[in-house]
């Protein structure tokens, strides 16, 4: 936690401050929405679906880079050595650098709309911006509260699900939103398991996370359910006819459920060990949401 910043190569210190992994996060929403779309109409705007995921990528990098800026006046960060404002020593540059990024991915929305004539992903896609800003912009900063996660799954899933299904259809879908499920409860687990290396930071900051508020050993507790809750789901739908079949080919995603859950379990009192976490999350995301859309396009 108070290893010096040149300890650290600058290298490994940019990457970790970009995420590149993370942005699986925007691509994953839109790539279910648009399987269901597939699979419920056959048809699919390859234009369409590229132009919303260069989007979703852009506003998601938006949203980590304003919140290294409002984080930098909290002082959260302050032991956060790939804080982009950090590494930078710039916050302004950084902030109109965000900004930049959610223009661009707006227009991209904006083109989608305007293609389409309808100005309805606009407004889910505004409303998921909203969200964004409340979870960490001043005054409102919710994630500071412990809601961040609530935020979070309704921004990831069934609003992003939602809107890629619409950009495809023009049309709402039940089946989209009982797969916004599937996939808003793992993205909220990765920002779950963002807190357990960071508790000491962020009760010095006020910052009331939920790992915070339960305790690293009840948190690692709560993880076994919700991570577990994936799977059930998924074969309840499947069951009632809902999804197809082959969405089961998410469940090949399970090790990777179980390695989080294990070393959340055996490590979450152990900052430097726990904080690898979120990347096994990201991997589980990632695989669990792939193959769950697959199944719909199969």
């Amino acid at each position: 936690m108070t290893t010096k910043q040149v300890s650290h190569p600058k290298t490994k210190l940019w990457m970790a401050a970009i995420k590149p992994p993370m942005y699986s996060v925007a691509i994953m929403p839109i790539w279910v929405g648009t399987a269901v779309a597939f699979a419920e109409t056959r048809v699919f705007n390859l234009v369409v679906f590229s132009s919303f995921v260069a989007a979703a990528i852009l506003i998601l990098a938006w949203e980590n880079i304003s919140n290294d800026v409002f984080d930098s006046e909290t002082g959260i960060d302050q032991n956060k050595h790939h804080s982009l404002v950090n590494l930078t020593g710039n916050k302004r540059l950084i902030f109109w650098l965000g900004n930049l990024s959610l223009v661009s991915g707006l227009l991209g929305i904006i083109a989608i709309a305007t293609w389409q004539k309808d100005p309805t992903v606009i407004g889910i896609i505004l409303l998921c911006c909203g969200l964004g800003y409340i979870y960490q912009g001043p005054p409102f900063r919710l994630g500071y509260q412990g809601l961040g996660e609530i935020i979070c799954f309704f921004a990831f899933g069934p609003l992003a699900v939602t809107a890629a299904y619409y950009s495809q259809t023009q049309a709402w879908s039940m089946t989209s939103l009982a797969a916004s499920v599937i996939v808003g409860i793992p993205t909220t687990l990765i920002l779950f398991c963002s807190h357990f290396h960071q508790v000491k930071d962020d009760i010095a900051a006020g910052k009331r996370s939920p790992v915070v508020r339960l305790g690293t050993a009840k948190a690692a507790q709560l993880l076994y359910w919700f991570t577990g809750s994936i799977y059930p789901f998924t074969l309840l739908f499947v069951l009632f006819g809902i999804f197809p079949k082959w969405t089961l080919l998410s469940w090949l995603s399970l090790p990777y459920a179980v390695k989080l859950c294990r070393h959340v379990q055996q490590n979450h009192h152990l900052p430097e060990k726990v904080s690898n976490c979120k990347f096994i999350a990201v991997k589980m995301h990632f695989w669990s949401c792939l193959l769950f859309g697959l199944g719909f396009m199969v």
